[in-house]
């Protein structure tokens, strides 16, 4: 049968009509009439019971610990009790800030069950970078692993609505008036099995009650917490098994449906919790679908191939370099990776030749992309397999209950092919940010988000994406706004002026570099810059290089910065 077998047009419809598992309906969404999955789960606590009913299967494996379904459900209820006791209520704020350990998930969803905010804090920030999220949010309790509670300990009193810091896996007495135990509490992984059975609390959840508030890092260098409710993050929950049935569609097969008796799937985790990529696109569409997590401390390939041999790992991904260093790693073909069925990637512009060097080293495997941001809970657009393959560019079309334009510099819509910023609506698409009223307008206002993005779109649907309005850059799927970097760099009493830009680098897409005017007879060092740079940002944001210069740097008649310019002296 020739490919495709049908229009991507006539997939969507065939897939959202009336009586399909995919089919859509309209209803209000924040005040406004728009389209939803209508058998998407109306709530997260929704989501946790599909999730506990897969009972004595294995849910989350960290290292040497592992937890089955019911086991980790027992811990959330278990925290989300505990959580009440302190006095926490629907609305009020609890700040998660560590690795990808089990007590992650048992701390979001223990948050959610009781109604309230879950807010993940970037575990890769500084102690001043936790408490600005920490003040900003108003949390009431925090959820802190030992490494980062001893970058909060000494700002913890400067905030004055957390009450308590829960802090796991610490190996020495806290020694702070407002830290306790999280072991003493919720016991040790190993020890939830044995918890007692309780039902979730009795809390009325509506699909548009807040639920989230992820932080991004903005222009303005501050950044800011986008709200996202329930029904957004439920909506993220069909994407890929969305991409998967319009990939079989367009073969000339039927859809894949599910099937109770297969063994159960598994996946690696090799992306942040913290991140909607690894919250919301790994651990609660794995919860939902009783798969099994295997979560990763931090990244490192040798570690990745072992689990993946050991775990039977069936999908991998996350962001294009962790793609690039597995299949490039020279140990890859030491390892029995042939459970691998599918790598899946976004958060950052992938080459197009990684699309033919992954099917070459796992030749069985589905690839997929998907473009999203914080602002969208992630994947927005979708596309997998020969798709993918034909269209090794695109970063997808967008679901079916979301639309998608093309906006030129005065506001008009652009016609096919042309290129302007993405505007994007959508069930998933965040209700704004957390007080802050104007930016909040200045990208949510007329109900489309102004995502910052320069983008076309093809006559089938396809979307690609070519460059970024905002001035950031994307190092290994980790947003970098460079006024961040620049004001950083600016705080040091010998810098005059600062420029940050993107250097091309193979595997992480992009890093940081720098250009600065020094004041006269400054003997400031490029590696004391970085140090004292380092003590103000988290280190994936500090620049890897950095230009000395007396000179001042290049400026427009309007007295932007020539970024374009300063590009160039990274060149070879």
């Amino acid at each position: 049968m020739p490919y495709p077998a049908l229009s991507l047009a006539e997939a969507h419809r065939r897939l959202t009509a009336p009586g399909s598992p995919f089919e859509t309906a309209e209803a209000d969404i924040g005040g406004e009439r728009g389209r939803i999955w209508k058998n998407a789960p109306a709530t997260l606590r929704d989501v946790f019971l599909s999730g506990r009913s897969f009972g004595d299967n294995t849910f989350l494996v960290y290292e040497g610990e592992r937890a089955t379904f019911e086991a980790f459900a027992r811990a959330a209820v278990c925290f989300a009790r505990e959580l009440q006791a302190f006095g926490v209520a629907k609305g009020d704020r609890v700040a998660i800030a560590m690795r990808n350990t089990p007590e992650w998930p048992v701390a979001f969803f223990g948050t959610i069950l009781i109604g309230a905010i879950a807010v993940p804090i970037n575990a890769w920030n500084t102690g001043p970078e936790m408490q600005y999220v920490l003040e900003d949010s108003g949390a009431r309790i925090a959820v802190a692993d030992a490494e980062r509670f001893e970058r909060l300990k000494p700002l913890v009193r400067q905030c004055p609505a957390l009450r308590v810091v829960l802090v796991s896996r610490a190996t020495a007495l806290l020694d702070h008036a407002q830290a306790e135990s999280w072991e003493r509490l919720i016991g040790r992984t190993g020890d939830w099995a044995g918890l007692p059975a309780f039902d979730p609390p009795a809390v009325d959840l509506a699909p548009d009650d807040d639920a989230t508030i992820f932080y991004t890092s903005g222009t303005t260098g501050k950044p800011k917490g986008a709200i996202g409710t329930h029904r957004n993050v439920c909506s993220t929950l069909f994407a890929r098994p969305y991409g998967m049935a319009v990939a079989a569609l367009r073969r000339g097969e039927a859809p894949p449906a599910p099937d109770p008796q297969a063994p159960q799937k598994s996946a690696l985790l090799s992306v942040p919790f913290f991140h909607v990529t690894g919250c919301m696109s790994t651990m609660i569409p794995m919860l939902a679908a009783g798969m099994k997590l295997v979560a990763m401390r931090r990244w490192d390939v040798v570690e990745a191939l072992k689990l993946i041999e050991r775990e039977r790992i069936n999908g991998a991904g996350g962001v294009p370099t962790i793609a690039w260093q597995l299949i490039e790693h020279p140990d890859f073909a030491k390892y029995d990776t042939s459970s691998l069925e599918g790598f899946s990637y976004g958060g950052a512009p992938a080459a197009a030749d990684l699309v033919r060097r992954l099917k070459a080293a796992a030749p069985a495997s589905q690839l997929a992309t998907a473009w999203g941001m914080t602002e969208t809970s992630a994947p927005f657009t979708i596309v997998i397999g020969e798709d993918y393959e034909t269209h090794p560019a695109t970063c997808g079309y967008a679901l079916p209950v979301g639309d998608m334009r093309i906006v030129g510099a005065n506001g008009q819509d652009l016609d096919l092919g042309e290129a302007g910023e993405l505007w994007v609506r959508g069930p998933m698409v965040v209700k704004g940010y957390w007080n802050q009223p104007e930016a909040t307008e200045q990208s949510f206002g007329g109900g489309w988000l102004r995502t910052g993005d320069i983008a076309r779109l093809d006559a089938e649907g396809f979307c690609y994406i070519v460059d970024r309005a905002k001035d950031m850059l994307i190092r290994g799927g980790e947003n970098i706004y460079c006024v961040e970097v620049e004001n950083a760099l600016a705080a040091h009493p010998d810098v005059v002026d600062a420029a940050v830009v993107g250097r091309p680098h193979h595997e992480l897409g992009e890093e940081p570099v720098a250009v600065v005017t020094l004041k006269p007879g400054s003997a400031l060092t490029e590696a004391t810059l970085r140090a004292f740079a380092a003590e103000r940002i988290a280190g994936f944001k500090v620049p890897v290089r950095i230009i000395m210069q007396e000179e001042m740097l290049p400026r427009n008649a309007n007295g932007k910065i020539l970024k374009r310019d300063l590009r160039k002296l990274f060149v070879g």
